[in-house]
Parts: structure tokens; sequence; C-alpha cells
């Protein structure tokens, strides 16, 4: 190993979007900032394909809701052409969805807007059942008491009811890859999607390529140890060990997943406080994969975002989402999500189309094509992430996405997806906590050094007033 100490105002471990964010802010206000990234690649959890002319977003795909945070305003100054597909949040209704029975014929119009008419006013029960239950209830137990007292309200019989149930449980896996029974009854309280949702068919990796423009990345740097005073041989600031060297600075920003953080490969000396230790135990990496189809032609319905299948049939595959317009030939994508993505991670993935195939065959035909060409992720297997992202477990509150960000000793920051309350799980989160984390270090920094008073200027600034120009200082 290379002993060299390399020295800076602040190392960022992690070049996820999270972690450029950070490195971006701070390097524009005239700090010496290193990100030391531990794959060969920049972006993290965001990351595209460019195989045989298609371009796939394996990672992150959607901005959920357009409107809801200063994401897309980054994008679009960044030049990133988007394409409106507003379905990627598990809505019931909103966009054109084709609905098959458990039967597999499809539903007649009338009965899709019933069934979606039904969620709807699941939906609007749903906050009130999870706000009067204990701490520690699951999604799954809220779901069924508001379809409950929605169906004693209504007049639903058992099967009627039964489809809203089952929607709510598919539900929580493709939003967070986790079984309704495993995850918190507040788990999903943040989806509220402000504006259209979109998706970028020349990738959404340059988001993290505009992002890292100008900033000093070290790449293949695998951080194994955050070391601050307490720690032997470090009397003030942190030192970051990694297979390619030591490095020094006065603040630290750590942006890895949760699955990292809880892995035990990375560790911290001293231990983290047991209020940001604590809270992250209480979060799961989740079992989420995607599963891209390419076909010679299209068999499907035409004008429609989505194809659903209701039943037990549908257990495993029930979504399929049309992104044909985005790839440039008839394409399908669905997911592999909670007990499916783990069932299935053994499979080789002649296997896993051929599930898939077999139920889209059961409401189509056999006579459908098999796809050309099959594109399926592996996160759950991936060691700098264990997971696509990060799910509230039984007991775990919203403010546990905070507690992980809190600043420890003055020189330690903790960010990334799981640390952004208001919309956790999501791009947006992981921007908006990078710049959390640097302004809290650049308002340390600004503080008067005999009243320790914030100097005018120095801080509160939102992330949605960020503005990040190309033009940054190393």
């Amino acid at each position: 190993m290379d002993i060299r100490t390399e020295e800076f105002d602040t190392i960022v471990v992690g070049a996820g979007v999270s972690g450029l964010s950070a490195a971006r802010v701070l390097a524009a206000a005239g700090k010496k900032v290193a990100v030391l990234e531990a794959r060969d690649r920049i972006g993290g959890r965001v990351h595209t394909e460019r195989l045989n002319g298609r371009v796939t977003d394996l990672g992150a795909s959607w901005i959920h809701g357009i409107d809801g945070g200063p994401l897309h305003s980054l994008t679009r100054s960044f030049g990133m052409p988007d394409v409106e597909f507003t379905v990627g949040s598990y809505q019931a209704g909103g966009r054109p969805i084709a609905y098959y029975s458990p039967d597999g014929a499809r539903l007649p119009e009338r009965a899709a807007e019933r069934f979606i008419a039904d969620a709807a006013s699941v939906e609007g029960r749903l906050s009130a059942v999870i706000g009067a239950m204990e701490p520690g209830a699951s999604y799954a137990e809220a779901a069924r008491i508001a379809v409950s007292d929605a169906a004693a309200a209504e007049g639903w019989d058992t099967e009627r009811a039964a489809r809203v149930v089952e929607y709510l449980d598919h539900r929580s896996e493709e939003q967070y890859g986790a079984d309704s029974r495993l995850l918190d009854a507040h788990g999903l309280e943040d989806e509220v999607i402000i504006g259209d949702e979109v998706v970028f068919p020349e990738g959404y990796d340059q988001l993290a390529s505009n992002l890292a423009a100008g900033i000093d990345v070290r790449l293949e740097h695998v951080v194994t140890r955050v070391a601050r005073a307490g720690a032997a041989g470090v009397e003030s600031g942190v030192v970051v060990e990694t297979d390619r060297g030591l490095f020094t600075a006065a603040q630290a920003v750590v942006t890895v997943p949760v699955g990292v953080l809880q892995s035990g490969r990375l560790t911290f000396d001293p231990p983290l406080p047991q209020t940001v230790a604590g809270a992250i135990t209480r979060f799961r990496m989740n079992a989420f994969e995607k599963i891209f189809l390419h076909f010679p032609e299209r068999f499907w319905d035409e004008d429609v975002y989505a194809i659903r299948r209701q039943g037990e049939a549908a257990k495993w595959w029930h979504s399929w989402y049309d992104l044909t317009g985005l790839q440039g030939e008839p394409t399908l994508l669905t997911f592999a999500a909670g007990e499916c993505a783990q069932a299935i991670r053994g499979w080789s993935d002649e296997r896993v189309v051929e599930s898939v195939m077999a139920s889209l065959r059961e409401i189509y035909s056999a006579g459908i094509p098999d796809p050309v060409h099959a594109t399926i992720t592996d996160w759950q297997g991936d060691e700098f992430a264990g997971g696509a992202y990060a799910y509230m477990t039984r007991g775990c509150t919203g403010e546990d996405h905070s507690r992980i960000a809190t600043p420890i000793d003055g020189v330690l920051h903790l960010a990334g997806e799981a640390t952004w309350e208001a919309d956790p799980a999501t791009v947006n989160a992981a921007l908006c906590s990078g710049h959390r984390a640097a302004e809290r270090i650049l308002r340390t920094n600004r503080q008067d050094p005999v009243n320790g008073q914030v100097t005018r200027g120095s801080a509160g600034t939102p992330p949605e007033a960020v503005s990040f120009s190309s033009d940054v200082r190393r």
C-alpha cells in the first residue's frame, strides 16, 4: 500500500450524485476537495449502459415529480433532454394503463375505472389509518385496515377488496423493493408526486458527468477507515484510509449507501455516535432489480404507459412499462422486487426471461415473440451498494433519515438518499443531502472566531437556489 498522505480541506467518500453535489458546492467556494470513489466509474447508483446503440439506465431512471425539488431545474440547466413518463411512482391511474384480470382477460374500461377509483378511495383513508397506528406497525397492516374501512363504507365484496390490497402490496414492492410486511407503516408517506415524472433518453448518467466536471475525483480508491480526533494518531480533522494511501482533511463527507455502512467494510474510529448508528440499523437495503426486454415487434396495447396483471398469477410479474418511445424499439421494462428479486438471484438470465415471458403469454398468447435482447440488473450483488436503495423497517421513523445526517464532532458528515427526510430513496434526495452537508461545512468555516456567530450570507442557502456552474475551482 502506498503510505503517501495527501491533504485537503474536505474529503468526500463516494462519487454518486450526493458526493458530487457536496464536492461541487465546496469546490465552488474555493475549497480543496477530493472525491474518493471505489468503483471504476462515477455515478454510484445512477448508472447508464450504452450497448449496441441502446441507452439503458440500470439504476435510477425517473425524476418522480419535476416540481418537487431542485433536480429537474438542474438537469434542464445541464441540457439533459427528458421525456414525460408519469407512472414510475406506481400509481393506479393518471396515465393510460392496460389492466388484466386474474383470469388474464383485459379489463373493460368501466371495470378499470372502478378499480382506479377504489384505489383512490383507500389512498384517501390511508394517512389517517397510519397516523392512528402504534409504532412498529407494518405497511401491510395499514393497507388492510384502510381497505377494510373502505369496503365496509362502500359495500365492496371480498374480491373487489382483494384487488386493492394486492395493489398496495405491489406498490410497497415496486416503490421500496420490500414486502409490505417488512416496510414500516410510515415507509410510503413521502410518496407525494408534484408534477409530471420524466425519464432521460440520453441517459441519467449525464447528471453525474456534469456534476463531476472540474472536480478532483479519484476512481478505484476503496475507503476502509475514516478516523477523527480520538483515534490513535489523529489530533484533529479526519484521516481517510484507502487501498491506495492516506488522505487527511479538516472535514469529511461520507456518502456511501446504507448497505456499505452496515457491511463492516468501512469502519469509523471512534465509532459513530449511537444516535447516528442506531438510526442506520433501522434501515435495510432493498431487493429490487430491473429487467429490460427488447422485442422484434410490438405485440401489446398501443397508447399505454403500462400493462398490469391482477390476481395470484401476478404475484411476481404484474407490471410492465412500455419504453418503446424511449428506446426506439419495442421494449418492456418489468421489476423483480422483494421476495421475487431474492428468489431469482441464483437464476440464469435465460431462466429469468422465460419466467417473465410465461406471464406475458398468459395475457397475450403463446405466439408472441421472444425478446431479441434482455438486460437484468444485480444491485443486491453489488458490493458497493448492497441493494438499489434503503427502506424503513418496522419501528423506523421519518426522523431517522435526518438522524443519520447529524454532524459528528464538527468534522464528519453522512449524506446520501437515505439521509434526506422529505423524499428519500430518490436522486433528488441524494442531491439535496450532499448540498446540505457542504453548506454545513461552509457554515462552520465561516463562523466568527471570536463570538462564534455565522457571518452574513454564509448559510441557509436552500438547494433550490444553488447554481452548479461549470466554473469550479480545484
